[in-house]
């Protein structure tokens, strides 16, 4: 099988005097499942058309296995047709004439294929995506996920050896999403496709992918693992954006190997080994919610200013040490504004970072001293 890995090398798109995407350096390998992930206006979209070939770079060069489909000093630019790319849109993009099985068959009646060939591609594809029942339907006649499932087969129906998805599930309701989601991750492991999905969405980035670019302002900000970039945030942004709830912050003054605020004194050690990057200062302290625990013997008082109950777990909006901060406690429990609890602070992987530049110093232990 071709090399289906991608390699973006110092990619910039300006609109004008707009930077969309600023010197952006990818490798996405072979049968991978990578998500672009950011806010609207990151330059997610505009890097997955540019791996399409629908947008022309500005500069620098993009490669598709062993071969060079984009360069700007060479002046290379292969068509968006001989890329063996296939493109899954946001609105589905069906033909509402056609019947689910002409639709898939469309492409493949466009490359010639033989009518017995076509019919065997079709019926393997309805029966890998469930829609065996629906041959003879019209999209109009169909739910808003099975429509994105003929999508689905009609961009796999001429086997390209690469899927680029634009934010493909934003159309539908939040179980079908779920649904779609379990799809998209299943047909990943039985093709041998590489897939690129575009999405703003944190959580379906973390279910989905192998790895995550997270961008923001048109600059790749970290590329790693879901868990990694949850665990190991490379910077306040990152840490922020991921995660639901978000990450706590809270300002610090760093003196050694000890951060303090008010009466509050911790003794902070990298769980990696290696020295901080700075002995003192300013610092904020970045604590995941679920690590922030609700304990009658815990070391530091705070007030409950509002209770979110869910059934399995419940979050609450805490004032703790000057600030606000959330908490989420297992299990099915309520709070009542105004309460006074007390919490404990997990004592792994804390983030630390730097009040100025935002940059993380180190994931770090805490103690209470």
């Amino acid at each position: 099988m071709a090399d289906n890995s991608i390699r973006l090398i110092n990619v910039t798109k300006k609109f004008g005097k707009s930077v969309a995407v600023d010197h952006l350096n990818l490798e996405i390998p072979a049968n991978s499942f990578i998500s672009l992930l950011g806010p609207s206006g990151c330059g997610k979209t505009t890097t997955l058309r540019m791996i399409a070939g629908l947008e022309t770079p500005t500069e620098g060069e993009i490669w598709i296995g062993d071969k060079l489909v984009f360069s700007a000093k060479q002046s290379i630019d292969v068509p968006p047709n001989n890329r063996g790319i296939g493109f899954l849109f946001q609105n589905y993009a069906l033909w509402p004439h056609m019947t689910v099985y002409k639709n898939i068959a469309f492409g493949l009646e466009n490359m010639k294929w033989k009518k017995a060939d076509i019919d065997k591609k079709v019926k393997e594809l309805c029966g890998l995506l469930q829609l065996s029942a629906y041959l003879d339907r019209y999209p109009s006649e169909l739910s808003g996920g099975q429509q994105q499932r003929v999508a689905i087969a009609r961009t796999l129906a001429t086997n390209p050896q690469i899927l680029l998805m634009d934010e493909p599930l934003s159309n539908l309701d939040a179980k079908l999403r779920l649904e779609m989601r379990t799809e998209l991750k299943r047909l990943h492991g039985t093709t041998n496709a590489t897939f690129v999905y575009v999405t703003h969405d944190q959580m379906e980035a973390m279910a989905l992918s192998t790895n995550v670019c997270l961008m923001n302002m048109a600059v790749k900000q970290q590329y790693a693992p879901p868990l990694k970039l949850y665990a190991e945030p490379v910077n306040m942004f990152v840490a922020d954006f991921v995660g639901n709830p978000s990450m706590n912050f809270l300002p610090f003054d760093l003196q050694e190997q000890t951060i303090s605020k008010d009466d509050i004194h911790l003794s902070v050690k990298s769980v990696h080994g290696e020295k901080l990057k700075k002995k003192s200062g300013k610092v904020i302290f970045g604590v995941r919610p679920e690590n922030v625990k609700v304990s009658a013997d815990g070391e530091i008082p705070a007030k409950v200013i509002s209770s979110f109950p869910y059934g399995m777990e419940t979050t609450l909006v805490i004032r703790c040490m000057g600030c606000d901060m959330r908490t989420v406690v297992f299990g099915s429990v309520d709070y009542q504004p105004g309460e006074d609890i007390r919490i404990g602070l997990c004592h792994e992987k804390a983030c630390l970072f730097d009040e100025e530049t935002q940059e993380l110093l180190a994931v770090v232990e805490t103690e209470v001293c």
